[in-house]
């Protein structure tokens, strides 16, 4: 039986294509996870992916780093650690800020059908980076380039994000039901990282 193929890939399909600003939100594990999914089915089906991570510390190397550049896709870990690691504000405004730059770096060279900031939601509930700049910077990028996706992870830490909630196409919450760490078992390799 020959190989069933779907022919989806038209020649119009940045013209065709209206661009989802999805968030991965919520106190549950999977935030990432699924945005690395929906980028290895968008390199599968042939559009051009990133990721840019925002807390992950640059000198760390994880399981999806390895799976995510076999594929193609550019991965840059730009983090100090999670602030609960790093305890120095003045580091992670740094480090958000810096790391907004290549985002924004990205998002304006119009090589890319997706684009995934990870841990982004975070820092703006932080308040590392305004988040009425970086709404604004998406909406100009969005309006330039309908096509591109965008997905932002990261938790809504006292619900700061509400501006950026409603600016958003599609936004999913993970919501914790039970967790192995409260049970005593720690991350692991090939799960976790």
């Amino acid at each position: 039986m020959p190989e069933k193929r779907y022919k989806w890939r038209r020649e119009d399909y940045r013209e065709k294509t209206k661009g989802l600003l999805m968030l991965n939100t919520g106190d549950g594990k999977g935030k990432t996870t699924a945005a690395i999914g929906t980028m290895v089915r968008a390199a599968g089906r042939g559009l051009k992916c990133c990721m840019m991570q925002f807390m992950k510390s640059a000198t760390d190397r994880y399981g999806e780093h390895e799976t995510l550049e076999k594929l193609g896709i550019e991965v840059h870990t730009m983090g100090a650690g999670f602030t609960w690691d790093t305890q120095n504000k003045t580091v992670d405004v740094k480090t958000s800020e810096d790391t907004w730059a290549l985002c924004v770096e990205k998002m304006r060279s119009g090589e890319y059908d997706l684009l995934v900031f990870d841990e982004l939601l975070y820092v703006l509930s932080y308040g590392f980076l305004d988040i009425q700049k970086v709404i604004d910077e998406i909406k100009t990028i969005r309006a330039a380039q309908p096509h591109l996706h965008l997905i932002l992870t990261g938790r809504n830490v006292d619900n700061a994000l509400q501006t950026m909630i409603d600016e958003a196409d599609l936004v999913t919450e993970m919501r914790e039901i039970k967790h192995p760490f409260n049970a005593g078992i720690y991350a692991q390799q090939g799960i976790e990282f």
